[in-house]
């Protein structure tokens, strides 16, 4: 086994997506608890963990397809840089781990085995049956997402606010069309129902009506959101309602660069757009400020 090989199949560059669990731990307002802060990041690492080993099952079972994309055949699988039998070790040592850092979590907090596992059931689900559905398919991606964000609030130990999975849904629904959408852009011109069954449905004028109604949802749910009583109640202010525009243009960019063509989904805009990254810092400065102002001034 080549050892850049082994560490290119884990796909690190997408753990990204598991920063998500962070979420929580803002908007709990439990930013000042070093507890909290490891009990994140060992979620983090959990899911960190479990999600390279289905990476690696994913690869096992699409690397035929694989083959006949222009990116993914340069994966380890899909160009014989790994055997199938050293992929499917490697994953199941990272599953193991990844449930058993999960387990670890129990006293105090127990759920976070749970919902991991839940987790990796969706996503096998997923890699088996319903990635052949359109819209279920994208659906599930968005879910994950959701449990991933609700992992971070039980490992903290703060009651699962439905605002929570309503806004991670309705944003990540947006980024999975979009995701769709590069897959086709990318794919133009070969066969892409050969590399993914849903793509002989989706269209790239289907595709746009997808991504404008979700990212109108996903607008829409954060106005919800940051003018809920309860919300301004939390926070003792409506200040969050004033970074809108940032939510606007970093939504608005993503659908620009997704539609542009140049990339391979979502996560290689957020890694390589340096307006996109700026945007998402400031509004993240933005939102650890307001909730900050609002504990001293409780």
């Amino acid at each position: 086994m080549h050892s850049p090989a082994a560490i290119t199949i884990l796909r690190p560059h997408q753990w990204i997506k598991n920063v998500l669990v962070f979420a929580p731990l803002i908007f709990a307002k439990r930013m000042e608890h070093p507890e909290s802060w490891f009990a994140a990041m060992t979620c983090f690492a959990a899911f960190s963990l479990v999600a390279s080993a289905l990476y690696i099952f994913n690869d096992l079972f699409d690397r035929s397809r694989d083959r006949q994309h222009p990116q993914k055949k340069l994966r380890p699988l899909a160009s014989g840089k790994i055997t199938p039998s050293q992929a499917g070790l490697e994953g199941m040592i990272l599953l193991v781990a990844g449930l058993w850092v999960a387990e670890s979590t129990k006293d105090p907090h127990p759920f976070l085995l749970m919902v991991l596992a839940g987790y990796v059931a969706l996503q096998l689900a997923y890699n088996l049956l319903l990635k052949h559905h359109m819209i279920l398919d994208v659906i599930c991606i968005a879910t994950g997402f959701v449990l991933r964000a609700i992992g971070g609030a039980v490992v903290i130990g703060v009651i699962v606010s439905p605002w929570l999975i309503i806004c991670t849904f309705a944003l990540c629904l947006f980024m999975g069309f979009c995701k769709r959408f590069c897959e086709i852009h990318s794919l133009t011109g070969s066969d892409a129902g050969a590399h993914r069954k849903t793509l002989d449905g989706y269209t790239q004028s289907f595709l746009v009506h997808l991504i404008t109604l979700s990212a109108g949802l996903a607008i829409v749910t954060f106005l919800l959101y940051a003018t809920n009583p309860v919300t301004i109640e939390r926070f003792g202010s409506n200040q969050f309602v004033y970074t809108l525009p940032l939510i606007i243009y970093c939504i608005c960019r993503m659908a620009m660069l997704s539609m542009a063509g140049g990339y391979t989904g979502p996560t290689a805009i957020i890694l390589r757009d340096k307006p996109l990254i700026l945007g998402i810092l400031m509004w993240v400065a933005s939102a650890v400020t307001i909730i900050l102002l609002a504990g001293k001034t409780a």
